[in-house]
């Protein structure tokens, strides 16, 4: 390492290898010499990727321009997620982004809507936020800037549905015109330094040695540097989270596209469906232990929009963490560090909160600290926990037992840690955030109330608002976000007018 640069080189391409490269790009290159080694050979697991609102800050870090992004990934807009026949077969609800109706004093709005419930003179919850009913009737825009912060139409809250691989390639592009270099390659073996175990380089099967400080392992679930050379170490999660198989399949696009994913639970998992411009992506998360790879394939072909684009691609995973995301002089990212199954599409966050914690503790010299690594690993995992725990919400908290799969579900234990947060808002609808982690209280009620959980009691200060005026408020509150809504363009017409991908030609 000389004059004060530092040599980062990326192992593996795909989403997380070129979203670490054009983090790093934009944040440092004066800083760093940046190498991404990838191989055309080795596929990438590209489906139709749905994100979080998170990506938008991500997006903003690069300076990427909205329209020109969803444009050339066939992008659309996603205002949520609906689950359908989670709880039971037949029933669905929505987990929405954003805000739910508007708190009062000290308390959420949730509290309010309990009560209102338990008086019968409340809606289902997701008649008071702008983000569900929107999603429900199609609608979507932006918030715009010139409504003041007590208009509901302030608080949309959207992420993005798109193409995986176009994705990769528009942030290959930007990394390559900012000075990433990239080298075509495979690696036949990872040097390392005898004294530390550092990895000191890696050598490709054309003979080319290519030495670095710093490694990022973006090699997916294989982890070539993090568990091939560094043996980190895996932490099945699977007693609480049980698919371990997907099988995707595009399709052509029928009607519109939803402003929303769509979760269809069936009888050995879940069948995801993202809508892009051009056609539709579908997959089914299952549990090979309830199902055979065949039936599964026909499961998902069977229950399609449109006719299929594509054999369907099979995907076999561990739901789980490396026990050390980062070893040594090795920062393991996306599918190196651990999978969570994408049933609140978490995966391309977790790559972009790994790329920003590695960046808040990002070693000085060659000298890589043990603290700021300790750190790092510390956070990591008290994310992937908190993350875990609210997925296996959704299985857990179903009245379904008309599989051997929903059976097993319903009745499994849990970390204790969910089954603490589950006992406290069943009591009093109480959640409380923990520092950090990703999913908001709002995220957490939808979820829980959804899948049926619904609060026997509601915190005291609620009795403070006289019964009538509570029940003008949730009235006000529903009407207002309805009007709202139907100033807001269809998702489809909005798409059309700012950001509609270029025609693919066959």
């Amino acid at each position: 390492m000389g004059n004060g640069t530092m040599d980062i080189v990326i192992v593996g391409g795909g989403t997380a290898g070129w979203m670490a490269a054009s983090a790093f790009a934009r944040t440092m290159n004066r800083q760093a010499r940046i190498r991404l080694v990838e191989s055309e050979e080795i596929g990438i697991v590209g489906v139709g990727e749905a994100t979080v609102p998170h990506i938008k800050a991500f997006n903003q870090l690069l300076g990427l321009n909205e329209a020109q992004f969803v444009a050339r990934t066939q992008g659309t807009f996603k205002l949520g997620i609906e689950f359908r026949d989670w709880l039971r077969v037949g029933d669905s609800y929505v987990h929405g982004f954003g805000t739910m109706g508007h708190d009062v004093g000290l308390l959420p709005f949730h509290q309010y809507w309990i009560k209102a419930r338990l008086m019968g003179k409340a809606g289902d919850l997701l008649d008071y936020s702008v983000n569900t009913v929107a999603a429900m009737r199609g609608k979507f825009m932006p918030a715009p800037t010139d409504v003041p912060a007590n208009n509901p139409l302030s608080s949309i809250a959207y992420a993005y549905h798109f193409d995986a691989a176009l994705y990769a390639r528009f942030l290959r592009q930007f990394a390559e015109e900012r000075g990433i270099q990239r080298i075509e390659g495979k690696v036949r073996e990872v040097e390392t330094n005898p004294e530390n175990g550092h990895v000191s380089a890696v050598r490709l099967e054309s003979g080319e040695r290519i030495s670095g400080d710093l490694f990022i392992d973006c090699t997916g679930f294989r982890g070539l540097l993090i568990e091939g050379t560094c043996k980190s170490g895996y932490e099945d999660w699977s007693q609480w989270l049980p698919c371990d198989r997907a099988v995707a399949v595009p399709c052509a696009k029928v009607g519109p596209p939803t402003p929303y994913t769509r979760c269809t639970a069936r009888g050995a998992g879940w069948q995801w469906r993202i809508p892009l411009q051009h056609r539709t992506g579908n997959g089914y998360v299952y549990s090979s232990q309830y199902i055979s790879d065949d039936e599964a394939a026909a499961t998902v072909l069977a229950n399609l929009d449109g006719p299929a684009l594509a054999d369907p691609k099979p995907l076999r995973f561990v739901t789980g963490v490396r026990r050390k995301p980062w070893i040594g002089n090795v920062v393991s990212l996306g599918l190196a560090s651990g999978f969570m199954e994408p049933l609140e599409s978490t995966s391309i966050h977790m790559i972009q909160s790994g790329i920003s914690r590695l960046l808040q503790l990002l070693p000085a010299s060659g000298d890589i600290d043990p603290v700021l690594v300790d750190r790092y690993n510390e956070q990591a995992r008290f994310e992937a926990e908190r993350i875990r725990d609210f997925l296996v919400l959704h299985y857990k908290a179903t009245e379904r037992d008309d599989t051997p799969f929903w059976n097993h579900c319903r009745t499994m234990p849990i970390p204790a840690s969910l089954q603490a947060n589950i006992d406290l808002f069943r009591h009093s609808g109480r959640f409380f955030r923990n520092a950090e982690e990703m999913f908001a209280v709002v995220s957490w009620v939808q979820v829980m109330i959804g899948q049926g959980i619904m609060p026997s009691g509601y915190h005291p200060l609620v009795d403070q608002m006289p019964e009538e005026d509570l029940v003008r408020f949730m009235a006000s509150v529903r009407e207002v976000v309805s009007k709202n809504v139907d100033l807001m363009p269809a998702h489809e017409q909005f798409i059309a007018r700012e950001c509609p991908a270029p025609q693919v030609t066959a």
